[in-house]
C-alpha cells in the first residue's frame, strides 16, 4: 500500500478539520506543517500525538525540505493561489480551502500551471458530499420529480466585529476578495451549480448592514438568476443572530426537494411528503454550519489520486461556481445583468 506524505500550511481553525480527517486515513501520513506562528503548529502536534510532524515557519522551506505528495492550503484567501502555484511547480498535489482564487487572473494562472505540471488541485466544497445533497441530486437526475421550475437558497449566519478583529485579512477586498459570498455563502452557491448547473444570466446587489465601520466588504448579498430559463433566488447574510441551517429548495413540475441542514424533505405527486434525517451520520468535529462531510471530501480526493480518477471538486470542475461568484460581484458593483456569453471583470 502506497502511503502519501502530506503537509499542511496554515494552522488556524479550519486546519483542525483537515488534521482530524487526515488522521483517519490509513494510507496518508502527515509529515509537516507550516505557519508563521509556530505555536499553532505545535498545538496540533501535541493534540494528535504525532511527534513525526516537522514544523516550519516558512511554506517555501517546508516544500524544499520535505518530499511531499500533497499539501493542504488552509491560509487566508489572498495566499491560496500563490501557495498553490509554488506547490504544483514543486511537483506536489494541492487540496485547498475555498475560494479557488480572488480574481479571474489568479484562477487562470493556477489553471494553466496545474495543466502544465499535471498536478491535481482539489477544492474543499465538502457540502457536495452531504448525504442529503447526494440523495437530492440522485432524485433530480433520475427525472422522478420532473422538469425544473425554480429554486431558492438562503444562508443566514452571524459574524460580528470580533470575528474580523481576530484576523486582519478578513473584511478587505484586497485580501478576502469579498464578504459573505466568497467566505460563507460560496458553499451554498456551489450547491446550486452542483445540483442544477450554471445560470445563463444573473443580477445581484450587495449591502453592509451591521458592520459599516468595521469591514469594507458586504455582509449581505441577494441575487436573481436564471437556470434553464427558470428563476433562482439567492439570499445570504452574516448579520443574523446565529448560524442557522442553510435552506435550499428546488421546485420541479412533479414535486420538489427541500434541504435544510442534515434534513431532506421530498414532495412528490406519487408519494406525497417524505422526510430523511441524516443527522446521525454527521461528523463529530467542526462547526455544525460548515457541513458534515469534510472527511468524505478529503478521503475521496486521496482515493482519486491513488486511482488516477477525476476528483469531482477539482479546479476545473468547480470553475462554474467560481465564475458565477465573480459574476455576482460584477453585477452588484457595476449595477448590470451578467450573461455568460460576456466576460466578467478581473
Amino acid at each position: 500500500m502506497t502511503v502519501l506524505k502530506t503537509g499542511i500550511v496554515g494552522c488556524g481553525n479550519i486546519a483542525k478539520i483537515h488534521f482530524a480527517a487526515l488522521k483517519g486515513l490509513e494510507d496518508v501520513e502527515i509529515v509537516a506543517a507550516a505557519d508563521i506562528d509556530l505555536e499553532r503548529g505545535e498545538t496540533y502536534s501535541e493534540e494528535y500525538e504525532n511527534k513525526k510532524i516537522h514544523l516550519y515557519s516558512s511554506f517555501t522551506t517546508m516544500l524544499e525540505k520535505e518530499q511531499l505528495d500533497v499539501v493542504h492550503i488552509c491560509t487566508p484567501h489572498y495566499l491560496h493561489v500563490s501557495m498553490a502555484l509554488e506547490a504544483v511547480k514543486k511537483g506536489v498535489h494541492v487540496f485547498m480551502e475555498k475560494p479557488q482564487a480572488i480574481s479571474k487572473a489568479e484562477f487562470e494562472a493556477l489553471k494553466e500551471e496545474k495543466k502544465k505540471w499535471q498536478k491535481e488541485v482539489g477544492i474543499c466544497f465538502q457540502n457536495r458530499y452531504n448525504p442529503a445533497v447526494r440523495k437530492g441530486k440522485k432524485l433530480l437526475e433520475s427525472g422522478y420529480l420532473g422538469e425544473l421550475k425554480g429554486a431558492r437558497a438562503f444562508l443566514t449566519w452571524n459574524r460580528e466585529k470580533a470575528y474580523y478583529e481576530q484576523s486582519k485579512w478578513r473584511g478587505k477586498w484586497s485580501t478576502e476578495g469579498g464578504g459573505v459570498l466568497i467566505n460563507q455563502a460560496i458553499h451554498t452557491l456551489d450547491l446550486l451549480v452542483y445540483l442544477l448547473g450554471k445560470p445563463e444570466r444573473a443580477e445581484a446587489s450587495i449591502q453592509n448592514h451591521h458592520l459599516k465601520s468595521i469591514i469594507e466588504v458586504e455582509d449581505t448579498m441577494e441575487a436573481y438568476m436564471e437556470i434553464k430559463g427558470r428563476p433562482v433566488c439567492f439570499y445570504a447574510t452574516n448579520a443574523y443572530a446565529e448560524d442557522a441551517p442553510v435552506f435550499l429548495e428546488i421546485l420541479c413540475s412533479r414535486g420538489k426537494i427541500c434541504i435544510e441542514g442534515e434534513y431532506l424533505e421530498v414532495y412528490s405527486q406519487e408519494k406525497g411528503r417524505e422526510v430523511y434525517n441524516f443527522e446521525i451520520e454527521r461528523q463529530q468535529f467542526g462547526k455544525k454550519c460548515w457541513g458534515s462531510s469534510h472527511s468524505m471530501c478529503i478521503q475521496d480526493f486521496y482515493e482519486c489520486l491513488k486511482r488516477k480518477k477525476i476528483f469531482c471538486n477539482s479546479l476545473d470542475l468547480t470553475e462554474d461556481t467560481f465564475e458565477l461568484m465573480l459574476g455576482l460581484y460584477d453585477s452588484a458593483k457595476n449595477n448590470r445583468v451578467v450573461r455568460w456569453e460576456d466576460s466578467v471583470n478581473e
